[in-house]
């Protein structure tokens, strides 16, 4: 009877090994598009800056459009984690969020070369229809 349960605990644990690699894989998903993000600098202070990214793998590319002008940006996203950088009115500008579970929403901290700092909110906008 020991030998039937060691058996079925291990048949349990391939099952769960199996579950939570997939779960991962389909976790991992591309955030390549346009997004548009709400920040919040505190004392009503922010904007609605706009970030078109380009994934390949982990790495992410793309660039930043917002009060500050334009600039590209880089950076990574690994798991849920999502981080990237760029410079603008020459400051280095920081932003590390988490990808939600929904794939069309990142919230997390920016850091303005430490000029100022807050929190935000990025939603993908949808993509174009062809025509």
């Amino acid at each position: 009877m020991c030998d039937a349960i060691v058996r079925g605990m291990k048949k349990v644990s391939a099952t769960l090994f199996t579950l939570v690699v997939l779960a991962a894989l389909a976790f991992a998903a591309d955030i390549s598009g346009t997004w548009t993000a709400t920040v919040d600098l505190g004392g009503g202070q922010g904007g609605t800056p706009s970030f078109v990214l380009k994934q390949d793998g982990e790495k992410l590319t793309g660039t930043y459009s917002g009060a500050l002008g334009e600039s590209p940006l880089h950076g990574t996203i690994k798991g849920s984690d999502v981080v990237f950088d760029f410079e603008a009115a020459g400051a280095a500008v920081h932003y590390a969020g988490k990808l939600e579970a929904d794939g069309k929403t990142i919230k997390g901290t920016v850091d303005y070369g430490g000029q100022a700092s807050g929190t935000f909110t990025a939603t993908r906008e949808a993509p174009k229809e062809k025509k």
